[in-house]
């Protein structure tokens, strides 16, 4: 029987599809894995507050789970209880009528980007998206075998601004969707009503989807919501709007989340959860109902910590000459900020971990243009923020 040589077989690593081989492996995760070790390090980098889960909606989940809701929910689109609290929430929102049909409920709101992308991108489109970004959108598009077309957002006299045509500059005949999120992750910048009218009038003229991820909207510190892409585009405009009960519920450990779509590609959306993950977990699809029926106390209370985290942590670090801070962001659980003559934001992280123990998220994960850029978590205690700030300062000089 011949022998067969296995050092020279590739490894089954190399077997595997280029774009997930192409991959970043460096992100916030492994950032914070990286200072496990350490003592006595606030840990600011992830976008996920204090608060625990409110208890009314542990106890709704903990309900379903005692009611026998253990089984596979028979309707892809989502629990009927939570789609028809979908609807109702959005209109009370958004002042607009909002059939069943517009929703469709994901594990996870990272889960909803990723099948409003599988839903639209085939292998040599491209989606033009707007950074600086939550890095999980850029490498969604790749793994699906789009391109990521990055535009960046100008910084004018402190503030980060919108340039509607160079986004529209950037598309071709190729591109088949123009994604952004408002507010911004990590920036707290928010697209105005004026702003997604325009997008939704070029979608029109060119057929190009727009995609919304609007996970902070409630977040916003000037009213109830952010504008919406909801709130301008009719329903079977090419419009989807991402969503999930993360940040604005403290529900970051639960998975849940959905999109807001034409009822047009209902039943597509439909098809593809059964083959991409047969539905959310019923109890946990529970909890969510808890949250949109009962959950606007929690909201406001959430939305007081960031804002009172944001003038925590202006008030923390803007006496510091080494700090370089924008205007205060519009909405949204984050400070970004620059050190004078730091522009590796990478090694800015490196320092202050080190130096002053604590932990922030290094802007260059969230593109070329914010490589200068260090994102601070504030949906936190105010005395945890200046905290932070003091110990920022101390190793600053």
């Amino acid at each position: 029987m011949p022998v067969i040589d296995r050092s020279a077989a590739p490894r089954a690593v190399d077997r595997i599809r280029p774009q997930i081989l192409d991959l970043e492996m460096e992100n916030i995760a492994e950032l914070a894995m990286r200072a496990s070790s350490m003592t006595d390090v606030i840990t600011l980098w992830y976008g996920e507050g204090d608060l625990q889960t409110p208890g009314f909606i542990k106890e709704a989940a903990k309900a379903a789970l005692d009611d026998g809701q253990t089984f596979y929910v028979p309707d892809m689109r989502g629990l009927p209880a939570l789609t028809e609290a979908l609807s109702a929430y959005q209109e009370r929102l958004h002042g607009r009528p909002f059939p069943l049909s517009r929703s469709t409920v994901t594990p996870g709101g990272m889960q909803a980007v990723f099948l409003a992308l599988q839903l639209l991108v085939d292998r040599g489109d491209n989606v033009v998206y707007v950074e600086p970004q939550w890095p999980n959108i850029r490498h969604a598009i790749h793994v699906v075998g789009g391109e990521p077309r990055p535009v960046a957002l100008d910084h004018r006299n402190g503030r980060w601004q919108l340039d509607l045509e160079a986004v529209f500059d950037r598309c071709d005949a190729r591109t088949r969707a123009i994604m952004f999120s408002t507010p911004s992750n990590p920036l707290g910048w928010t697209a105005s009503a004026e702003e997604l009218e325009a997008l939704i009038a070029f979608s029109r003229r060119t057929g190009i989807w727009i995609l919304s991820d609007e996970i902070y909207n409630r977040l916003s510190f000037a009213g109830e919501t952010a504008p919406s892409v909801l709130q301008v585009a009719e329903e079977e405009d090419l419009a989807i709007a991402i969503n999930g009960f993360s940040k604005a519920w403290a529900m970051t450990g639960w998975r849940l989340g959905w999109l807001t779509h034409p009822p047009s590609v209902s039943e597509a959306l439909s098809a593809m959860t059964q083959y991409m993950n047969s539905g959310t977990a019923a109890f946990v699809q529970a909890g969510g109902v808890a949250a949109l029926e009962q959950g606007e106390e929690t909201v406001r209370t959430i939305r007081a910590r960031c804002h009172a985290g944001v003038d925590a942590a202006y008030d923390a670090l803007s006496g510091l000459n080494s700090v370089i801070l924008p205007e205060k962001p519009d909405a949204g659980m984050y400070v970004t900020f620059e050190l004078a003559g730091e522009a590796d934001s990478r090694a800015a992280c490196t320092r202050i971990l080190q130096e002053a123990r604590v932990g922030l998220a290094p802007g260059w994960l969230f593109g070329e243009s914010s490589n200068a850029l260090v994102r601070m978590c504030i949906c936190r205690d105010t005395r945890e923020i200046a905290e932070a700030g003091a110990r920022i300062a101390r190793a600053l000089g």
